[in-house]
C-alpha cells in the first residue's frame, strides 16, 4: 500500500506543526519554578494549513463475501511482513439477556480457555509459540464483540487455524468458568478501593439508570450464577458467519487470503440472529448531586457531565471541536486553569462518546481536598463560559491544527486505518466519510461550537458526582444543590437534607 501525495503533505505538515509545539513548550509550557504559566500564553510561528492538503484520498479496503455471509475486508500494507485480524461479532453486550448483563463479555473472555480439539494451556502455549497474539472481549454496553489475532506471515496458516477454532468451537469448560468467576469477584473487591471507578460507576448509574450504558463492571449476581451452559448458548446463538465481520491488514492479498478463509470457515453454519432492540438512553430531568464518602481521603475525585450525542449525530463534529477547546488537552481551558493557572491538581479533562444510543460528554479532575471548593468554582466558571461566550478564532484554529494533526498520525497505522473501515461499516457512515474527516474538522465554526455547548452542556440538568471525605466535601457541594451521601459499596449513608 502506497500512502497518496497529499496523505504525505499532511505528514509534513504534521512534523512541521509538532516542532513548533515542541519548541513552544521547551520555552515555557509548563509551571516553572518562578510561578510561571501558560495562561495567555499565545502560540507563534503556526504553520499554515493549504487547504489543498485537507482534501485526501485513503486506502480503500477489498471486500469479498464467503458463501455462508462472512463478509471478509482487506487492506494490503506490504511495509513489513506481518498481519493482523479482526473478527467482529455484530453482537455484544447490548445483547445480554435484561437480567444476565455481562453475558457478552464473560463469553469473550472465555473463548480462549479451551475448543474441542484444544485446551486452554494447548492454545496458550501453540500462540506463544508461533510468537503471536489472540485476545477477545467485548462492552457490557457494546454493539459488537472482537476477536483479534495478529503475527508474521510466515506462520499465517498455523495462526488462522488457531483463531477460528477459538471463535467457532469453543467448549467453556466449567473448571474455567469457575476460575474466572472467582478471579472476577476479587478483581471487583479491589476496584471498589479506587476512588476514579466509584466516581465513574455513579455517574453512569445517573446519566443512564436501568439502561446498559449504566454498567461499568459486570454485576455481581451474574457472574455467580455463570455456567458453561450460558456461555454455550450465547455463543451458539450469536457467533455465526452471518452475524461477523473479518477484518484484515498486513503483508497479504485477497487472491491469497481468500482460500485460506474458506479452508477454516466456509463450513460455518449460517443461523438466525435474535433481534437486539438498543433502548433509548434517557433524559435527565434535573440536577443531581452525589458524594461518595471516602473518610480521610487527601483527594477528591470530580465528574460533572450530561448526555450527550449518537456517534451519527450531525453535531458531532462541533461536539469535536468544542470538547478539544474544554479539556481535550493540555491546550484546553480545563488543564489550563484548574493545573496551570491555579494548581489544583495535575490534569483536568473533558471527553465525549456515543454509540449506537446516546454517549455523554463529561469534565473531570482529581483535585486535593483542600481545594475541591476552588476547582468546583472553576469547573462551573469554564462549563458556563463555554455556554455563554463564543470561543475565539485562534482557540478554534488551535483545536483544529490538533484534531488534524492526530488524525494524520493515525494514518501511518495500517491497523488504525483499517478500524476507521469498520467503524464506518457499523455505524453505516457514508464511503467518503473519512476522506473528508479534515474538511468536516475544519468547516466548524465558532456560532457551531456554541450552539453545541448550549445544547449539551445543560447546568439545571447537569449531573455531579465526587468521591471524598465527605466532612469536607459535603458543604463546599451544598452549594450548588442537594446532596446525596453514599458508601464506597454504593449504599446511602443519609438522608439527603434540604438546603436552605
Amino acid at each position: 500500500m502506497k500512502l497518496t501525495t497529499q496523505i504525505r503533505r499532511l505528514f509534513a505538515l504534521l512534523g512541521v506543526i509538532t516542532l513548533l509545539c515542541s519548541i513552544a513548550l521547551a520555552q515555557g509550557g509548563a509551571t516553572g519554578p518562578a510561578g510561571q504559566t501558560t495562561k495567555g500564553a499565545v502560540i507563534k510561528g503556526r504553520a499554515p494549513v493549504n487547504k489543498t492538503i485537507l482534501s485526501v484520498k485513503l486506502p480503500k479496503a477489498e471486500e469479498a463475501t464467503l458463501p455462508n455471509g462472512t463478509r471478509v475486508m482487506l487492506l494490503e500494507n506490504h511495509k513489513v511482513p506481518t498481519f493482523t485480524m479482526q473478527m467482529v461479532i455484530l453482537s455484544g453486550g447490548l445483547a445480554d439477556k435484561p437480567d444476565y448483563r455481562g453475558l457478552a463479555q464473560f463469553t469473550a473472555a472465555l473463548l480462549r480457555e479451551g475448543t474441542t480439539t484444544r485446551s486452554s494451556r494447548d492454545i496458550a502455549e501453540q500462540v506463544d509459540a508461533l510468537g503471536a497474539t489472540l485476545v477477545a472481549g467485548s462492552g457490557l454496553a457494546s454493539i459488537t464483540t472482537n476477536v483479534s489475532t495478529s503475527g508474521l506471515v510466515e506462520n499465517l496458516d498455523q495462526t488462522l487455524d488457531i483463531f477460528a477454532d477459538v471463535v467457532r468451537n469453543p467448549t467453556f469448560p466449567q473448571a474455567e468458568v469457575d476460575k474466572y468467576r472467582t478471579r472476577t469477584l476479587q478483581s471487583l473487591q479491589v476496584q471498589r478501593s479506587s476512588p476514579q471507578f466509584l466516581a465513574q460507576e455513579q455517574f453512569s448509574r445517573a446519566i443512564y439508570g436501568n439502561h446498559p450504558g449504566a454498567l461499568v463492571a459486570p454485576p455481581a449476581e451474574s457472574l455467580k450464577k455463570l455456567s458453561s451452559k450460558d456461555l454455550m448458548e450465547f455463543h451458539s446463538a450469536n457467533y455465526r458467519p452471518n452475524n461477523a465481520i473479518l477484518a484484515i491488514t498486513g503483508d497479504v492479498t485477497l487472491k491469497e487470503i481468500m482460500p485460506k478463509l474458506e479452508k477454516v470457515f466456509g463450513d460455518w453454519k449460517r443461523g438466525d440472529i435474535p433481534t437486539v432492540s438498543i433502548p433509548q438512553a434517557p433524559e435527565q430531568s434535573a440536577q443531581h448531586i452525589f458524594l461518595i464518602d471516602r473518610p480521610g481521603s487527601v483527594q477528591t475525585v470530580l465528574m460533572l457531565g450530561n448526555l450527550g450525542i449518537e456517534r451519527t449525530s450531525s453535531d458531532y463534529f462541533p461536539l469535536l471541536l468544542a470538547d478539544r477547546i474544554l479539556g481535550g488537552g493540555p491546550a484546553a481551558r480545563l488543564f489550563l486553569n484548574l493545573r496551570e493557572d491555579k494548581g489544583y491538581t495535575y490534569g483536568a479533562y473533558s471527553s465525549f462518546s456515543g454509540s449506537k444510543f446516546r454517549g455523554t460528554w463529561v469534565s473531570s479532575s482529581e483535585v486535593r481536598t483542600e481545594v475541591t471548593e476552588g476547582a468546583m468554582k472553576e469547573f462551573m466558571y469554564e462549563l458556563k463560559r463555554l455556554r455563554d461566550e463564543k470561543v475565539t478564532a485562534d482557540e478554534l484554529e488551535n483545536a483544529k491544527r490538533a484534531i488534524i494533526g492526530s488524525f494524520a498520525l493515525s494514518l501511518e497505522q495500517p491497523q488504525g486505518l483499517l478500524q476507521n473501515i469498520i467503524t464506518q461499516k457499523l455505524y453505516g457512515l457514508p464511503a467518503d466519510y473519512w476522506d473528508t474527516y479534515p474538511q468536516k474538522v475544519a468547516a466548524v465554526t465558532v456560532d457551531d461550537v456554541q450552539r453545541v455547548a448550549q445544547k449539551y452542556v445543560d447546568l439545571d440538568k447537569i449531573q455531579i458526582v465526587a468521591v471524598g471525605d465527605a466532612s469536607k466535601a459535603r458543604d463546599v457541594l451544598a452549594k450548588y444543590g442537594k446532596v446525596e451521601v453514599y458508601d464506597t459499596d454504593g449504599k446511602p449513608v443519609e438522608r439527603p437534607a434540604v438546603n436552605k
